[in-house]
């Protein structure tokens, strides 16, 4: 069940980095390799000769199309979210084909954000986009989605909200909660806590340098056809490591990440909604843990 729901939420845009309102447009350009490592069979967990690696390009753009601010600062705001990543895999080894080659995520998205007193605010946010394996695209690798989050700010520093998502990733529309955790700790050590995003613990060293400590959660979904049904395929990895990032000017951050690919394996789901409920008998596809690298810029303009 949990697998099948990380799924479902692999299919939203990506959310700590669009959660506070800019001024201008802001975006991020990152890319990932995960050198090949070695397929462990799900019906006995045996380690085998076959091997999958993984390497992704993602861009995520943020176009403000409204910014109003209220006598006590807080932003009231509408911006446009454009979000693509591509990814490729090489498989070898494998008796039969078992995974994709390719993967493609592409969304366009509108989001809303406003104060709603003097604790709490609102995010609204609804996007489609196309999940697929470039095999061949259909209005089946078509997905849509949308969420309200409530919000309590207990301080500048903490924030919890709660809130339902409607997804059509499992062929109608279907409910699904939507938590979000947001903590982090003002001076030279800073801890942060962003789920469904990760968490980080890091020392900065001056206004242009810090090094931390990170986890990250994140994945991708496509649609396949399998036996002549429409089925959704979700990615999913955690990877850990360094990241030391770097303030090149007050609009560019150049981000650096080494560390280790935790998980990361596939699940599938035929897209019946009784089955996001359903234990499986077998546990998903899986990955051993290697090495993981990435590199991103980010950039906002005012």
């Amino acid at each position: 069940m949990k697998r099948n729901l990380l799924t479902a939420f692999c299919c939203l845009l990506p959310l700590g980095y669009w959660m506070k309102a800019q001024s201008g447009i802001s975006a991020e350009l990152k890319t990932e390799y995960v050198p090949a490592s070695s397929y462990i069979r799900p019906e006995d967990s045996t380690k085998t000769n076959s091997k999958s690696d993984f390497k992704r390009i993602s861009l995520n753009l943020s176009i403000p199309l409204s910014v109003k601010k209220d006598s006590g600062g807080r932003v009231k705001a509408w911006s446009m979210l454009l979000s693509g990543s591509y990814a490729k895999m090489s498989n070898k080894n494998y008796e039969t084909s078992l995974f994709p080659d390719q993967m493609l995520n592409a969304q366009v998205g509108l989001q809303h954000i406003r104060p709603l007193g003097k604790r709490w605010s609102m995010m609204m946010m609804a996007s489609v986009g196309v999940y697929t394996d470039l095999e061949k695209i259909s209005s089946d690798d078509i997905l849509g989605q949308g969420g309200v989050l409530f919000i309590r700010h207990f301080s500048p520093n903490f924030a919890l909200g709660g809130g339902p998502i409607l997804t059509t990733a499992f062929g109608v529309p279907m409910l699904l909660p939507w938590i979000y955790i947001d903590w982090k700790t003002n001076g030279k050590v800073k801890f942060r806590i962003n789920f469904p995003e990760g968490a980080e613990a890091g020392y900065l060293f001056s206004d242009k340098f810090a090094l931390k400590a990170v986890v990250d959660l994140n994945g991708m979904t496509i649609e396949r056809n399998k036996d002549g049904k429409s089925i959704l395929m979700g990615y999913q990895q955690i990877t850990a490591g360094l990241r030391p990032e770097l303030k090149i000017n007050d609009k560019l951050t150049l981000r650096i990440t080494g560390g280790t690919a935790l998980l990361r394996g596939f699940s599938e789901n035929d897209r019946k909604i009784k089955n996001i409920f359903r234990e499986k008998k077998m546990a998903d596809p899986r990955f051993a843990s290697t090495f993981y690298a990435a590199l991103s810029l980010r950039w906002n303009l005012p």
